[in-house]
């Protein structure tokens, strides 16, 4: 089962690196990681999103937990939270597939960023299977790049990550 992981840790140097280790030092995989300051300039919010059984799960958040940097830590999938990811997408736009790809930026509420006589750069917002979904309906050839940010989360309502 695929879970968002938050935590806040420590804003130094190396403290990623050693979450990164414990993931594959015991064989976890990392499906996507974000990371940034926080509004306290000493502590930096992880966003990571990984597999596993509740065990498995319950066990990474345990060794997270150990991690003299990692402040707190928070599976965001055990209650109502919100994910959003960010994807940035170059696409050929010559002709009359210009308006057809404009319509279909519309359509998934992406904005063209950046034009140019051969070319779209289109930024698109929301849960990864949205962005999943753009992606299948774009034209594979017209594809010129893309990048994709990873989901980051925060909690609904009430529920929040702090000290």
């Amino acid at each position: 089962m695929r879970h968002i992981i938050s935590l806040l840790m420590e804003n130094e140097a190396g403290a990623l690196s050693r979450v990164a280790g414990l993931f594959s030092s015991r064989g976890y995989n990392i499906e996507s990681l974000t990371v940034a300051a926080t509004e306290d300039p000493t502590l930096s919010r992880m966003t990571l999103v990984t597999a596993g059984s509740d065990d498995v799960i319950e066990q990474i958040t345990k060794q997270l937990n150990k991690l003299i940097e990692v402040v707190k830590v928070v599976d965001l999938s055990d209650g109502d939270h919100i994910e959003r990811e960010l994807m940035l997408m170059k696409v050929r736009a010559v002709g009359k597939d210009r308006e057809e790809i404009k319509r279909m930026a519309d359509i998934f509420r992406g904005r063209i960023i950046d034009v140019t006589d051969k070319s779209y750069t289109i930024e698109l917002t929301g849960t990864g299977s949205k962005l999943d979904a753009f992606l299948e309906g774009m034209e594979h050839g017209a594809i010129l790049e893309t990048v994709r940010t990873g989901a980051s989360g925060i909690g609904r309502g009430e529920r929040i990550l702090k000290v």
